[in-house]
């Protein structure tokens, strides 16, 4: 004979199928996505051209790109402490061999992607206008007002910069009335809103701006030369994150780095 279920037992099966659905039945889809999806790590510096790089890949592919930006140390050690990134591109090679000495890339898939200047900014209704060369007066130009530029501790546009003040003779003078920035384009923000007269920058950086103009150029042998690593990291999903690698290196990504004003390697 056929069993009738009352209606509670009714009410409790369909309860039993939905949770099993929502808990089952909801998780295999989202790793379906989630093989789908490549998630970037790049240097603050290399936003605008990153996202616009990633729409275009995405357009021509099935494959949603992910990015995070900030400044090469503080994503580096994200990377170290076990952030899923599938790419690495930092602003310097120190923080790319921070990496690869701790074995968390794919050391054959390194490759130098990109080259820029150092250069000073000053809000865009400035008059200002310094000729930098070595014993350069930047700390009379300043008098009691302060310079923005990256953590010189850490932040690469920083590391740059004080190396370049120093080669020029000037940072002794400085170091005091530095306001440290988290990333370069924090220190672009602090120009842009003229809480400081001025910033130093990648030149990349000032060109996207239209609150800021550039008072200065650092001479190319004031630092060593700007080079920006790229790398799979050692976790990624080798097909997807390939993919969008070799993408970076293409003909139709280095047209979207020239226009932000990279040097493309």
């Amino acid at each position: 004979m056929m069993r009738v279920l009352n209606t509670d037992s009714c009410k409790i099966a369909a309860l039993y199928m939905m949770i099993v659905f929502l808990v089952f039945g909801g998780a295999f889809p989202a790793k379906a996505e989630s093989s789908g999806k490549i998630l970037v790590f790049a240097a603050a510096s290399t936003t605008n051209a990153i996202e616009d790089i990633a729409r275009l890949f995405s357009q021509q592919n099935a494959i949603r790109v992910v990015t995070s930006f900030a400044s090469s140390s503080t994503l580096a050690k994200q990377i170290e402490a076990g952030a899923p990134a599938d790419i690495f591109i930092s602003a310097n090679p120190e923080w790319m061999d921070f990496l690869e000495d701790k074995g968390l890339i794919k050391t054959h898939t390194r490759h130098d992607l990109l080259g820029n200047r150092v250069v000073l900014i000053a809000p865009a209704a400035s008059e200002v206008k310094i000729d930098i060369h070595p014993g350069f007066k930047l700390a009379q130009i300043l008098g009691k007002e302060k310079i923005a530029m990256g953590d010189p501790d850490h932040v690469p546009a920083g590391i740059y910069g004080r190396q370049a003040l120093k080669f020029l003779g000037v940072w002794e003078d400085i170091q005091s009335g530095i306001v440290r920035a988290k990333d370069v384009r924090t220190a672009l923000v602090f120009v842009e809103r003229a809480e400081v007269p001025l910033g130093l920058v990648y030149a990349t950086d000032a060109a996207i701006s239209q609150k800021v103009r550039v008072v200065g150029v650092f001479p190319e042998n004031s630092h060593p030369e700007i080079t920006y690593p790229a790398a799979l990291v050692k976790s990624a999903h080798s097909e997807v994150a390939l993919k969008f690698f070799d993408f970076l290196k293409s003909s139709e990504a280095k047209a979207v780095f020239k226009k932000y004003g990279f040097f493309v390697k």
